[in-house]
This record gives structure tokens, sequence and C-alpha cells, in this order.
């Protein structure tokens, strides 16, 4: 569906981009927190991975509910509920500290998460307008990416010990409330259509839309949440090896305004390509290059094009759907991502189990050179078709 032409709105961009970095907080400092703490105490990599998963697999199940609810309560009220619930869940994980608990808790934090990702994505690709959204979903990408790196900086500030990194994520996440409540209390456009079938809908209507989140959200969560743990594998300590993660994200940061640029300029498929191809040939390349000077400017490039991925595939969200589809549209992207999330928190673990650690890049690897394959063939096939 073709959308009409819509203008920039700095007023709503401006609250809904503190809504991703209260998202990206939260999701950036947990994974990597709870996998060094259960690294710390004797975990396996499988189990980590398993505990892991609970968080997509709350993101996967909540998701297709989020179009209904904010439809009834309002996308803003919607948003601030569910950053309080975080905030709850990150204090309890201090409270209950027990293996089994975490698996609770961390289910209950995607739900919550989702809500978050969700509403405020609709809101970015709404608000972005025609004319810059390439530019402005670049700078949400590079946003999330610096909360996203804020989150294990944290840690190797103030440490896995103790109550003090709960409750810095806690304060967090509460701090973030304020500017939603500047926002309008919009109610999310569904008309007749549920919101699971509209979700199904619009995989039939975008499939390499669908393919691009499977794999982005495959290697954000292997990363999230083993990237720490590959680094402390090859030696380094609790410390560089949160950092190691940042600096991944770091790429993401810096580089992904003129990633946003050219999606503004050249066919996004291209872009998507060329960004899944190349991260795929880095991913081959980091570990050559770890524990030498070389892994540093590795990690930045391998941030830069496997976040574009994503950053490419919401530009083509806006630009493509409105309304109700586009809800569905970030419902599914959500809903997805849970999917390939889930995926990634376990082949991750799994492979540095059968693999030694270089299971975890080489097989993220394989994920985006099959995700660079398909682009290609579809590319092809659109140009064989408009002959």
């Amino acid at each position: 569906m073709e959308t009409a032409a819509r203008s920039l709105d700095l007023k709503n961009l401006v609250p809904a981009c503190a809504g991703i970095t209260v998202f990206g907080l939260a999701f950036g400092m947990t994974f990597p927190l709870l996998s060094l703490i259960l690294e710390s105490r004797g975990v396996t990599e499988t189990v980590i991975g398993f505990n892991a998963a609970m968080m997509p697999i709350g993101i996967l199940l909540f998701s297709p509910l989020i179009p209904v609810i904010s439809g009834r309560l309002g996308s803003r009220n919607m948003a601030v509920i569910a950053a309080f619930l975080n905030a709850s869940v990150m204090l309890s994980y201090y409270v209950f500290d027990s293996l089994e608990a975490w698996f609770v808790l961390r289910f209950i934090q995607g739900m919550t998460i989702s809500t978050l990702f969700v509403l405020s994505e609709v809101w970015i690709v709404r608000y972005a307008g025609d004319r810059h959204r390439g530019k402005v979903v670049a700078i949400y990408g590079s946003i999330l990416s610096l909360s996203f790196g804020i989150g294990p900086a944290l840690i190797s500030w103030i440490g896995i010990e103790g109550w003090l990194p709960f409750a810095a994520g806690a304060a967090i996440l509460l701090a973030g409330v304020f500017p939603l409540l500047m926002m309008k209390n919009e109610k999310a456009e569904q008309k007749q259509e549920k919101s699971v079938s509209g979700i199904i809908n619009f995989s039939r209507k975008a499939p390499m839309l669908i393919a691009c989140v499977l794999v982005f959200s495959l290697f954000d969560a292997a990363t999230l949440s083993l990237l720490p743990v590959y680094g402390i594998r090859y030696g380094l300590d609790i410390s560089t090896s949160a950092l190691v993660l940042t600096t991944m994200i770091i790429g993401n940061t810096v580089f992904q305004f003129p990633i946003g640029w050219l999606v503004d300029k050249f066919p996004h498929r291209f872009i998507l390509t060329g960004c899944a191809g190349l991260t795929a040939v880095l991913l081959v390349l980091l570990p050559f290059t770890m524990t030498t000077v070389l892994m540093w400017p590795v990690l930045v490039l391998v941030g830069t094009f496997g976040y574009g991925v994503y950053t490419v595939s919401l530009a083509m969200l806006g630009s493509r759907f409105e309304g109700a589809e586009l809800v569905n549209g970030a419902a599914a992207f959500a809903s997805y991502w849970g999917v390939g999330a889930l995926i990634g928190a376990m082949s991750g673990g799994w492979s540095m189990i059968h693999f030694g650690p270089d299971g975890l890049p080489l097989h993220l690897a394989l994920a985006y050179c099959l995700l660079a394959v398909g682009l290609c063939n579809r590319s092809y096939s659109l140009m064989r078709s408009a002959q």
C-alpha cells in the first residue's frame, strides 16, 4: 500500500525517541548483565541461551495483542504502563535471585519491552515524514544503539554484584516516563482486521522485510546475550568483554546516519543487500582479529552494517504502509523479532558448545549470507517480471 505524503512532526518525534531510549537501555543492560552473572555462577552457555530466550518468547506472544490493547488504552498510556512494569521487573531480578525466577521475569520483561518497541516504531515511521524518513529512522537507530551501548558500559563501570546495576536500570526506565507523557494519547488504527490475522496478511505482502527482521533479530539476541561471554572465552576480563559489545554497538550509533542518507537517495533493496553481505564478510573476519588491535574496528563495522539491515527495513515499512497496516507491520516486526531472537539466543549457545567460541560469529555470518542471496534473488525476480 502506498502512503499519502506526510510531513515531519517533531513535537511527537522527540518523546518517541525518548521511548526508544527507555527500550534500548533496558534491553542493552539486561541481556549482558544477566548473562555475565550466570556465567560467573558456572551456568553453561546453553542454559544462559535458554534463559535469554525467555525475553523474545514474551515479545513473540504479546506483540499481536498490542494493536488491540493500545486501541483501547491509547498508545501513550500503554507505553507508560509498560515502562513502570519494566522498572518493577528490573528490581525483581535482585529480589528474586534464582535461575528459576529469572526465567519467569525475563518472559514478563519481554512483554513490556515489546510494547515500547512496537509503539515507538509506529510513532517514528508515522511522524518522520516522507522526505526525511531514511535519515529520521537512521537517527532512531543511532539513539537505540547508543542506549544499547550505554547498558553494557554501565556494567563495566558499576559491576555485576549487588543491587546497584538493577536499581540503575529501574531508575533509567522511570525517568523515561516523563517525555512519554508529553505525547498525545492516540489510539492505534485498528478497524475491522484482528491483529493476528493482520500480522499474517502483512507477512504475505512483505516477505523479504520479514526475512530481514528475522536475521537481524537472530544477530541482535545472540550478540547481546553471548558476545561478552565470547570475549571471556578469548581470555578477556569482564570489563573488556562488556566493552566488546559496546564497541560493536558504537558502529550503529556513529554510522547509521550515512546509511539513512543512502536510503533516501538509492533503492532500498540495494542498500539492504550491501549491508547483509558486508556483515557476513566481517563476521567471518572477527575470529582472526580477536585479541588484536584490529578487533575494535571490525566490531564497529559489524555493528554498522548488521544493525543497518534493520534501519533500512524500518524505513521501507514507513514508506510502503500506513494506518492499520503500519500498526500491524510494526507488530509483525516485533513478533518476528521474537522468533529470530528466540532462535538466536539458543543457537548462539549451541554453536559455541559444539564448534567452540567462533561458532557464534560464524553461524551469524551464514545467516546474513543467506539473506544477501535471498535479496539478490528477489531483485532479479522483480527485474524479470518488469520486463
